[in-house]
């Protein structure tokens, strides 16, 4: 390896005339490469702090939070019900049978959509307890929520679920089936009004635990998006008690939604679609035109769900591409190289090279 030569000392004292200065070369600094453009489920990757075993550390301090909230939610709810024979009675028929529970119950409800709220804010938690990343490139490539994007997205999904329910509230009028909401319904009002504090804070934690974390797990050990998009969606779809035909469509859901993430560089296009999905479920179950207890399913449905799904896809991604949404991190500036001290040089001798 070359070496820079021990420089000159400047001359002791002023040159004699007719002699020119010492003058003084510096060496340039050695420029350095630029860190690499990922995309959204290689982002634990650009950070220095990041290590293989350390996105699993995340997993099990989320768990164990988790775990815990759930341990003193249990504690709050036995003093609620204390000496409270309709919520012991409600609670002794969930515990019973999960196929029985009544999604229309509002105790139901609040219990169902919290024990999931609770998802998010220990996985956030966990990721600033290990110091992994930032909690910010869970959201997006950007390092933040693009607030606008999410938007645009929610248009999207709310005129393509209305224009999907639309068309099937067509075809069972066409078939004879009356189109008869029930204003009237029991707690219709109570439960429109938990479906707009609780649900999209459930669907968003789905999608931070599913299509953040678990996505950047797994693109943090391997480099195709394939791996990362698929391998979480088996555990996605474990956590939906439906018959074959409705975990065909929790699964084809789940491969979209990581399709769209990778391919928009955040987790935005897919939280719209899940909140206005369920959103639009329970408003519908709440006025008795949505049975959202049930758990079977058809092929007619599966397939008109999977349509939807698909109409969503291609449009977000032809906004996606029209606006030119950002799909890989933008690499911090490397700091700059300290140059190399630099050497006299004298009225007459030869260049050096480092």
């Amino acid at each position: 390896m070359n070496t820079i030569p021990p420089p000159y000392q400047p001359p002791a004292q002023n040159p004699q005339p007719g002699q020119y200065p010492a003058r003084w070369v510096p060496v340039p600094p050695t420029p350095t490469a630029p860190a690499e453009p990922l995309p959204f489920h290689r982002l634990a990757r650009t950070y220095a702090a990041y290590r293989w075993w350390k996105p699993l550390m995340v997993g099990l301090i989320a768990l164990g939070l988790y775990l815990g909230l759930i341990f003193l939610s249990a504690i709050v709810f036995l003093f609620v019900a204390m000496g409270n024979p309709e919520l012991e009675s409600t609670a002794d028929e969930a515990l019973i049978s999960l196929e029985s529970v009544d999604m229309s119950d509002p105790f139901i409800f609040v219990i169902s959509m919290v024990s999931l709220v609770l998802m998010l804010p220990v996985i956030l938690l966990a990721t600033r307890m290990m110091n992994v990343q930032k909690v910010g490139s869970l959201t997006s490539v950007a390092g933040r929520m693009r607030w606008g994007w999410l938007g645009r997205c929610m248009v999207v999904a709310l005129g393509v679920l209305a224009l999907s329910f639309g068309i099937t509230f067509a075809i069972d009028a066409l078939a004879g089936h009356a189109f008869e909401p029930d204003f009237g319904a029991p707690d219709m009002w109570l439960l429109l009004g938990l479906t707009i504090l609780l649900v999209p804070f459930q669907a968003t934690a789905e999608e931070y635990v599913f299509r953040g974390y678990l996505m950047q797990l797994v693109g943090g050990w391997l480099r195709h998006p394939a791996f990362a998009i698929l391998l979480p969606i088996p555990i996605f779809v474990l956590g939906h008690a439906y018959d074959i035909y409705g975990q065909l469509d929790v699964g084809f859901f789940a491969l979209a939604a990581g399709w769209l993430t990778w391919r928009t560089g955040g987790l935005e296009a897919a939280i719209a679609l899940h909140v206005v999905n369920n959103s639009v479920i329970f408003a519908l179950g709440a006025i008795g035109l949505v049975d959202v207890s049930v758990t079977e399913s058809d092929l007619p449905s599966l397939l008109a769900s999977m349509a939807t799904t698909t109409v969503f896809v291609l449009v977000i991604v032809r906004l996606a591409s029209k606006r030119k949404i950002q799909r890989l991190s933008v690499p911090p500036v490397p700091a700059p190289a300290i140059a190399a001290p630099g050497y006299w040089v004298q009225p007459g001798d030869a260049p050096r090279q480092p």
